[in-house]
């Protein structure tokens, strides 16, 4: 019987990118002029994994954790670093530009009325210009952040899938679920596949030489092959907001 791979669509599988993708909504880009950041609470160490549980013999179905995958392998957590990174570079333009837009509106209020009309007029337009301008920032910063995550995901996908569908063909199964959608009660703890999925994965993507720098020499090819099939993914057009 042919093995089947059964997993949710690109949008859903980096689900921690889509919990990061929260920051870049546009009140957070123009709320980072307005007060400087409140201290972050410590963060707490996330458990150890528990060894996975030996495999059923003569299991059919297997279990993987998308999310899981996400969050706790070396690409994933790459992913998440390069969105987050480029969140925060927004959210540092659009701080410059509450402030200046900020500081005119003041001086406009504590000013206005000792100014002559033509200065008074001009100060009006730069800011009704710098208010056009600020919500076109956010509206670009938001999809550029959003369109990152989009190809992000396309190419998670096109590295992870070809080894989950290896899984499935050496362990012989019929189905391999995607754990947080298979609305699932109980099942067996040796059928989850996802810390076998993670391990495989890092040791699949490690295999890949890095970008070179500009001007830099290209670096040796690796001794072991990346995964045959695998094609760069697309960038896909940003969702409208």
């Amino acid at each position: 019987m042919k093995s089947v791979v059964m997993v949710r669509t690109a949008p859903s599988v980096l689900s921690v990118l889509v919990i990061v993708l929260v920051l870049t909504a546009a009140p957070a880009f123009a709320q980072a002029a307005a007060q400087p950041p409140a201290a972050q609470p410590q963060a707490q160490a996330a458990p150890a994994p528990q060894p996975p549980a030996a495999f059923p013999q003569g299991a059919k179905i297997g279990l993987v954790n998308l999310q899981q995958i996400a969050a706790l392998s070396v690409d994933g957590k790459a992913s998440t670093a390069k969105v987050q990174a480029l969140i925060t570079k927004k959210q540092g333009e659009a701080a410059a530009k509450a402030k200046a837009l900020q500081d005119n509106q003041n001086k406009l209020q504590q000013s206005g009325a000792l100014m002559n009309d033509a200065a008074r007029a001009q100060l009006e337009k730069d800011i009704e210009r710098q208010t056009l301008e600020q919500q076109r920032f956010e509206q670009d910063a938001q999809a550029e952040v959003m369109e990152l995550q989009t190809q992000l995901q396309g190419t998670f996908q096109e590295k992870l899938f070809p080894i989950l569908n290896q899984m499935v063909v050496e362990k012989g199964l019929h189905v391999l679920f995607s754990a947080a959608d298979a609305g699932i009660i109980a099942a067996d703890p040796g059928i989850d596949l996802t810390l076998e999925a993670i391990k495989r994965f890092d040791a699949a993507t490690a295999s890949k030489p890095a970008a070179a720098a500009p001007g830099a020499k290209p670096a040796a090819p690796a001794s072991a092959p990346a995964t045959p099939g695998a094609k760069p993914a697309v960038p896909a057009a940003p969702p409208k907001p």
